[in-house]
């Protein structure tokens, strides 16, 4: 009699793994395709072009080239995680990769664009986790540090001057800005004389940033959100003074986050519709903003869907490129 062979479970699941890792990639692109389906059946592409048609060419044209900016700025974040994470993917391929994440982040949530697809187009790539967690980090740390120190220079100058039927007046809002100023500062002082550098949380380390890489965070945060103002001040037609513009999409911005609906849809227009009445109409507001969406939402996530589709069908060809490259520079000599 012959004794019965049991494959041991790592062999098992060894074997198992491919299926597994093939179904796990149909049925992220079946979530990919099915919310981007649902929003193109949200969206009322009459009213869309409607809305277009009533714009001047030169409206749109630095509407578009402002949004170009705002893009090419963003794309700069993983150009910085790059250093941070010391990986060696080009340049070249970074770009297309943190283009397709952002828009995608802004149309279907933070989840799909800015972790799914991160996660798995760099890893396709030959990115590890662990470099792929730390270029997120980085990105997520140079919004959020550019947004902290320009929303809270424009609150505590009194720029902005809430409704007097908001519950934060304009002290509350002054104090506000003070805080997240002090926040940012606390930040870079960190990152200047920190004598601890990482620390590592369940089993990833985070790495501190040196000051020089964090003042270059607090700059492209800053000018991204900058440039998505003045996308906002063209659409609106240049009606509002764009300092003010500014303001408003800080705050709603921040409103936006806090009631977590992809896109802030529906929070933005009420926060520039109360905060312009005086100054606009409401439905001159609601249209720009519905202009904005379209020129720095919509176009951008049509344009990334399909390099999406390109860096999906040229991911293995690239990854082997890049191995090839790393197989190819010479290796650092031992020291005894």
């Amino acid at each position: 009699m012959t004794e019965a062979r049991h494959d041991p479970p790592t062999s098992r699941w060894k074997r198992a793994w491919p299926v597994i890792k093939k179904l796990l990639t149909y049925a992220f692109f079946i979530l990919v395709v099915g919310l981007l389906v649902g929003l193109a059946r949200n969206v009322d592409w009459s009213e869309v072009a409607t809305t277009l048609r009533n714009y001047s060419a030169g409206t749109l044209l630095l509407a578009g080239a402002a949004t170009l900016t705002s893009y090419a700025v963003y794309c700069c974040y993983d150009v910085l995680g790059k250093r941070y994470a010391r990986h060696d993917l080009p340049v070249r391929q970074i770009i297309p990769v943190t283009f397709v994440c952002y828009a995608f982040n802004l149309n279907l949530s933070a989840w799909v664009g800015g972790i799914a697809l991160r996660y798995r187009l760099y890893s396709r790539l030959g990115l590890g986790a662990s470099q792929i967690t730390s270029v997120f980090t980085l990105s997520i740390l140079t919004n959020w540090l550019g947004y902290l120190w320009l929303a809270g220079l424009i609150f505590a100058m009194g720029w902005i001057s809430p409704p007097a039927d908001w519950e934060i007046g304009q002290t509350a809002l002054r104090a506000l800005g003070f805080g997240l100023l002090l926040a940012a500062a606390v930040y870079l002082l960190a990152c200047g004389i920190s004598k601890r550098r990482h620390w590592t949380i369940r089993q990833h380390e985070i790495h501190l940033p040196s000051l020089r890489l964090a003042v270059f965070q607090m700059l492209l945060g800053a000018a991204n959100w900058s440039l998505m103002a003045l996308v906002v001040y063209f659409m609106l037609s240049q009606k509002a003074p764009y300092p003010q513009v500014l303001g408003i999409l800080m705050i709603s911005s921040m409103a936006g986050v806090l009631a977590h609906i992809p896109a802030g849809l529906g929070v933005i227009e009420a926060v520039f519709a109360a905060m312009l009445v005086d100054q606009m109409s409401q439905g001159a507001i609601v249209g720009g903003l519905i202009g904005y969406r379209v020129v720095y939402f919509l176009i951008p996530l049509m344009f990334a869907t399909l390099v999406y589709v390109i860096l999906e069908a040229r991911a293995k060809k690239l990854r082997s490129g890049n191995q090839a490259q790393s197989d190819e520079e010479p290796q650092p000599r031992r020291t005894a």
